[in-house]
């Protein structure tokens, strides 16, 4: 069986939402807040929230001080995942990865087919592992984030779906760096 089984304890997760955007702010950001209402209403912490600008260097920046942060086990971001030459956010992300979760970008193309159809191949959206903190990276529109955290990010991030979900790896995310590893 898979899904949500109600009988098993939920463990919240400290999540960052980052955006990126040239125009928008933190009062005109709607992706920005529909997955912060989204995190909370799940259960889930904000550990922060920033807008950067459509930059290579301020996006990598802003996402290695989290990856660094030992109070964020997710980020997520919003915008710079299409085609335009100022999309740029999977190729200042990805070299931060340690693993790439490919099924992720799989998965959020088959669920984003259902609502935006073929247009859904101008998405970029990517997802990995870097030094214990899972990155998602979702189209910057509000119905890609609402898809992204609705139908994919938000089932693996309960403690309590099955078979399995992403909460439960994390105890073992950095095996690799104990002693005798």
């Amino acid at each position: 069986m898979h899904g949500i089984n109600e009988s098993l304890e939920f463990h919240a997760v400290r999540i960052a939402v980052l955006v990126m955007s040239d125009t928008r702010t933190l009062d005109t950001d709607t992706s920005g807040f529909t997955l912060v209402k989204r995190i909370e209403a799940a259960g889930h912490i904000v550990a922060d929230r920033k807008i950067v600008p459509d930059d290579k260097a301020a996006i990598r920046a802003q996402v290695s001080a989290w990856i660094a942060d030992p109070d964020v086990d997710v980020v997520i971001t919003s915008g710079g995942t299409g085609l335009t030459g100022r999309d740029i956010t999977p190729e200042a992300i990805t070299p931060l990865f340690d693993k790439v979760i490919d099924g992720f970008s799989v998965i959020f193309h088959q669920v984003s087919f259902q609502s935006v159809g073929l247009s859904t191949l101008q998405s970029r959206a990517v997802a990995g592992l870097a030094s214990g903190t899972f990155i998602f990276c979702l189209p910057g529109s509000n119905g890609a984030v609402k898809d992204g955290w609705d139908k994919v990010i938000s089932l693996q991030l309960d403690s309590r779906h099955k078979p399995c979900n992403l909460v439960e790896l994390m105890p073992r995310l950095m095996e690799h760096m104990e002693p005798g590893h």
